[in-house]
Parts: C-alpha cells; sequence; structure tokens
C-alpha cells in the first residue's frame, strides 16, 4: 500500500494504475508522491491536530499505508512522545520513509514495516495506540473483515482513523476558454469508472456500502467522530502546485485517453503543452481545492 495516501493511490486509481505492486515501479512514482503529500501537508497537519485532540500521547502510532512518509512524520512531530511505525508494501517507498525521517532528526523513534495490509500489522511488536489509514482501505478488498484486522491491532482505549471520500480535487474553472466547458468534471466521472472497475477486480473484493462510521461500528469500536478538511490554493496557483497539476494531468491523458473524446483529448495536450498560454503551466485561473473526511473510532477500555 501506499499513502501519502491521497496521493499514492489517488494516482494509483486516478490514472489507471492497478492496486497489484507489481505492476507500479514505485522508485518512479515516489517524487509524485511525495511533491502531491508536501502539497497537501496543511491539510494533514490540520487533521492530525484535530485528531491529537482526542488521542493523547499515544506510545504507538501506526502509518498503515505509509507511501514515502510525509504523513508519517507529520504524525511523529504532531505526538512528539510517540513511537512511529510507517508501514507499506513498497521497500522502495520505506527507504525513503526512513531517509526523510532521519533528514528530520526523527530517526531515533521512527521505523518501517513492509508488507501487505492487514495482514503484516500482526508483525507488530506491540497494539497501536492509533492506527491512522489514509486511503489505503479502499485497496483492500473486504472493506469490512480489513477494519476488523485494523481494530484488533489496538491497544484498549487506542484509535483508529481513516481517511476516506471527500471530494474530487478541483484546479480548472468549468469553462476554460478552450474546448467544451466541464472538462474537469468529466475526468472524474471517468475516474469514478474506473475506479468502479478497479473495486471489482480486487483479490476477494465485497460490495460495501460506503457507509464508514457504520463500518468502523461494524468492526466492535465505538463511532468518535467524523470531520472533513480543506486545502485550499486559490489561483493563481503557485508553481509548486503547477507542477503537481500537470503531472498529475499527464498521467490522467496517458492513461485515461482512450476513454476520452478527441476534443477533451486535444484540450487535455493544450493544457499541458509549456509553449501554450492557454496551458496549466501559465493559466493565471488555476487554483488547488480539495476537501478529505477523516473517520474516527476508538476500542473500548
Amino acid at each position: 500500500m501506499a499513502h501519502d495516501h491521497h496521493h499514492a493511490h489517488q494516482q494509483e486509481h486516478r490514472h489507471g494504475h492497478h492496486h497489484d505492486h507489481a505492476e507500479i515501479d514505485w522508485t518512479e512514482m515516489a517524487p509524485l508522491l511525495e511533491a502531491g503529500a508536501e502539497l497537501y501537508s496543511s491539510l494533514y497537519e490540520r487533521a492530525l491536530a484535530w485528531l491529537a485532540k482526542q488521542q493523547t500521547d499515544p506510545g504507538l502510532v501506526v502509518d498503515a499505508g505509509s507511501g514515502p512518509g510525509v504523513v508519517s512524520c507529520l504524525l511523529a512531530e504532531t505526538f512528539p512522545g510517540a513511537r512511529i511505525v510507517a508501514v507499506d508494501g513498497s521497500e522502495p517507498l520505506l527507504a525513503r520513509a526512513r531517509d526523510r525521517a532521519a533528514r528530520l532528526g526523527l530517526a531515533d523513534r521512527f521505523s518501517t514495516l513492509a508488507g501487505e495490509l492487514p495482514d503484516v500489522l500482526g508483525d507488530l511488536d506491540y497494539p497501536a495506540d492509533l492506527l491512522w489509514a489514509s486511503r489505503s482501505l479502499h485497496h483492500l478488498g473486504d472493506q469490512r473483515a480489513a477494519l476488523a484486522a485494523f481494530a484488533e491491532r489496538l491497544a484498549p482505549g487506542g484509535t483508529l482513523a481513516i481517511m476516506e471520500g471527500g471530494l474530487p480535487t478541483r484546479f480548472l474553472p468549468r469553462d476554460i476558454g478552450i474546448g467544451r466547458p466541464g472538462l474537469q468534471a468529466r475526468l472524474n466521472a471517468i475516474e469514478e469508472e474506473w475506479f468502479t472497475e478497479m473495486r471489482a477486480g480486487l483479490p476477494g473484493t465485497v460490495d460495501e456500502t460506503e457507509d464508514w462510521p457504520a463500518l468502523l461500528t461494524a468492526a466492535g469500536l465505538t463511532h468518535t467522530r467524523t470531520r472533513s478538511f480543506l486545502l485550499d490554493l486559490p489561483a493563481p496557483a503557485p508553481e509548486r502546485a503547477r507542477a503537481y497539476i500537470a503531472a498529475t494531468l499527464t498521467r490522467t491523458r496517458d492513461a485515461l485517453a482512450e476513454r476520452l473524446d478527441t476534443t477533451d483529448r486535444d484540450t487535455l495536450d493544450r493544457l499541458l503543452d509549456p509553449d501554450d498560454k492557454a496551458s496549466v503551466h501559465h493559466r493565471p485561473d488555476l487554483f488547488l481545492l480539495a476537501a478529505q473526511t477523516v473517520h474516527t473510532a476508538t476500542r473500548a477500555l
């Protein structure tokens, strides 16, 4: 698995990649995953500050699906007394997580665990006081069973926090002056179709109503709170946001091209042409607006 799950698997599923690690070059993906997670850091920081009011002074914090460790390190900074374990199926991404922790002076209480969720959580030395899973759950075929496995790895009084749901990220107005209005809404619809197909193809997949509080309750936990967090980078977007949007749209075009009509493909080509003043590299109306939802639940004492 990978996280900065909003970025790893959003990049993975938004741009047509299957969940199987063998099919993804994580070394190639890592810079984009890191850039995305860093861009979203203010959203994560607000979410973790909110979480810290619920789960105070945890001893062990597990990032289930950590990717290159951007959010794992934010967890370490949010909970300075905690030991952090970053869990992921990709060793190259975990190596980057360890490097990041070392650069930030966190290595003495930061470790990694390689393996597939949820089974790898059985290798933890002791139960987690806080288990964070950002957009990793929806890449597991049986989400109900996975939540039960997550719950089993919580210490009494421990908290499970999952980031699932929210709204599609937007960065362009409805009418961008080229092509047909509504391009991004059409891309979102295609991505939703692809996501449904991805879920259907997962091993042991089980259809599940995405009522996360109900699923947390079914896992034997007590649902406590749900809240959404906003990332709002208004136009004109800063350069790092432009670079990330360009990279994201490039992967969208490459992965979904056969599902787009000619007009929308041509529009994407113009949006990605650095020499075109209508491209995301130059547009004054480019922004980044995202909303991500966190659900929390606790295990009884």
